[in-house]
């Protein structure tokens, strides 16, 4: 269930590691009072990480478009999986091992910082590392797969099954691993979220002794926070909504939940449970029948906290999720009011 903390989040930890797409920004827009509320954050002393499993992107270019949209934010507050997929490389094979990289120019760049070598598909190779890559080749993709079934070591940035483009949802990496997988029967080690290497990489880049993970998504999100044992923040400006949230497995839920980035700003207090569901700031929540059943008024991050609270409470106790079919969340008042 959900955490209370009676101070707000950006005091009560040290360093708070945000995922970027539906959390900072949504495509090349900021979301709404993010800029904002990530400077207030800085300002109350809490440490900014922007982690991204996109390994095609270079932390150079992330962070200038993050600064584009406002947000303060250089190379080294970036960190992605192509760097983490590198540091897991390194760690086993040590510098100067030769990796043929089937990816784009910040895995290329992520190999060199290490002091790996990049090398081609066919050429003499101590590992293999799969990263998101427009420009990849089939050509070059068939012959990864005959060499790692044939035994060569292969590391995978990610596995996110889509990616956000300009023209709507397109695959992501994961398809490319899961394509490999199948052919070659092989698992690879994986570096970015869910798996643990993209946060810990995050820890060591950034410090940190007391992380929150903020993210939309929960099972890459949410699901690396509890991997990686550490506190989490979801927030409602990306893909997760009612439905998502109210079928969450213990594994999938939040430590705390806020509309939006202003959840770092305050404190987040814990519904009451009752025999009925729950309740909290004016807001009560229970399953009637297998449905849903919300009233009262108060604010939008209460209203989430109810409803999360109650919909795991019958989810745990049946097996069933409950039924939300025509429940809307309310929208959060500009600013932190009402939160």
């Amino acid at each position: 269930m959900l955490n209370s903390s009676e101070s707000p989040l950006a005091s009560a930890y040290d360093m708070a590691m945000l995922d970027l797409d539906g959390v900072v920004y949504v495509g090349r827009s900021a979301v709404p009072r993010a800029p904002e509320a990530l400077a207030e954050a800085r300002n109350a002393g809490v440490r900014l990480a922007f982690i991204t499993n996109n390994a095609a992107r270079t932390p150079e270019t992330v962070a200038a478009h993050l600064v584009e949209l406002g947000i303060a934010a250089s190379r080294d507050d970036v960190v992605s999986s192509a760097q983490a997929a590198a540091r897991v490389l390194v760690d086993r094979l040590g510098r100067g091992a030769r990796v043929v990289n089937l990816g784009a120019e910040g895995l290329r760049e992520a190999l060199a910082e290490q002091g790996l070598v990049s090398v081609g598909v066919s050429e003499d190779a101590d590992a293999l590392v799969t990263g998101y890559g427009p420009d990849v080749l089939w050509r070059d993709i068939m012959r990864a797969g005959v060499r790692i079934r044939d035994g060569l070591w292969w590391v995978a940035s990610n596995t996110d099954m889509t990616i956000p483009t300009a023209f709507g949802t397109a695959p992501g990496h994961g398809v490319l691993v899961d394509t490999l997988r199948r052919f070659s029967g092989v698992e690879p080690v994986v570096a970015g979220k869910p798996a643990r290497p993209l946060l810990d990489e995050t820890m060591r880049r950034v410090g940190g002794a007391r992380p929150l993970m903020v993210g939309d998504r929960l099972d890459t999100d949410i699901a690396g926070a509890h991997n990686a044992g550490i506190a989490s923040l979801l927030v409602l400006t990306g893909v997760t909504g009612v439905v998502e949230l109210v079928s969450a497995a213990p594994e999938l839920r939040p430590t705390y939940i806020s509309p939006d980035l202003d959840g770092l700003l305050t404190v987040h207090p814990v519904p009451t449970r009752t025999a009925e569901g729950a309740t909290l700031g004016g807001w009560t929540a229970g399953v009637e029948e297998g449905r849903l059943e919300i009233s009262g008024s108060g604010s939008a991050a209460d209203w989430w906290r109810v409803v999360a609270t109650a919909a795991w409470s019958h989810l745990d106790a049946t097996g069933s999720v409950a039924d939300t079919t025509g429940i809307t969340a309310p929208q959060p008042e500009p600013g932190r009011a009402g939160r």
